[in-house]
């Protein structure tokens, strides 16, 4: 009986090593710096061009009004004001040359903004388009939120033969009612083949490498993350934009990376 004991206690130990070294964390923003962004992990995409989605704001740099750090998150916010030619302000804040990688679980803890006409998004983007512009190279939406669906949050694949533009998008949505109250965490596991999708933990989406080329599936180079709110856009704007709503923001408590 005493050796039995002790082969269980062995074996639970070997499960508890195995399972801490299957799960590393190589990357994280806790942002616990009160002022402007972590400048060694972050970046800003910069401009008020429409983004591909005809959106109406500017995304600022280096902006105190749009992105900050303070008691122990980092805060996007979207603003109502003239900038630029442009109506709106916000920041895009992005990891690229700073965080970029290949396979992992990422994980994001947020809580969203609201309101008619807003977008934020936490998203995935190649490094290098090794494959050709959008979607060739792909495209992984950890969370996205349009205000006009103040319920819902969703996770997306685009790729060159999945993708909105001609409607054959890999995508599903989960059902909240405090997304712009608490926070929640927002995770994918991306594998050599599959990429999961999951909200607290619960797993609502999976897509699967089908190995018929780059076409299905291009997430086979290193990928960045994406911080966002965007304003108006084809999907965000779609029922317009509620200029009573301003300023709104997205409160995220961590980035978390594991190998």
């Amino acid at each position: 009986m005493r050796r039995k004991f002790l082969f269980t206690i062995f074996f639970l130990l070997q499960v508890c090593f195995l399972f801490s070294q299957s799960k590393k964390l190589v990357w994280a923003d806790e942002f616990n710096t009160n002022g402007s962004p972590d400048s060694t992990k972050w970046s800003y995409d910069y401009g008020g061009s429409g983004w591909g989605n005809n959106e109406l704001q500017f995304y600022t740099a280096k902006r105190k009004e749009n992105a900050w750090v303070k008691n122990g998150h980092l805060i996007i916010e979207a603003r109502k004001e003239d900038f630029k030619n442009k109506k709106y302000t916000s920041a895009r804040m992005v990891s690229k040359n700073k965080g970029d990688w290949k396979y992992g679980r990422f994980e994001i803890k947020a809580r969203l903004p609201k309101g008619k006409g807003i977008w934020p998004a936490i998203w995935m983007l190649p490094t290098k388009s090794v494959y050709g512009g959008w979607p060739k190279s792909g495209e992984i939406d950890i969370m996205e939120f349009v205000g006009y669906m103040p319920d819902s949050v969703f996770g997306s694949i685009h790729t060159g033969l999945f993708n909105h533009s001609i409607g054959t998008q890999k995508t599903k949505g989960l059902a909240f009612k405090d997304l712009a109250t608490a926070f929640h965490v927002y995770a994918i596991e991306w594998m050599e083949g599959k990429i999961s999708f999951f909200v607290d933990g619960e797993k609502y989406l999976q897509f699967d490498n089908n190995k018929s080329g780059s076409g299905a599936w291009p997430f086979d180079q290193e990928f960045h993350i994406i911080l966002n709110i965007a304003v108006g856009g084809n999907w965000g704007g779609k029922q317009g934009v509620d200029d009573s709503i301003f300023p709104q923001t997205m409160e995220i408590d961590y980035v978390r990376v594991y190998r």
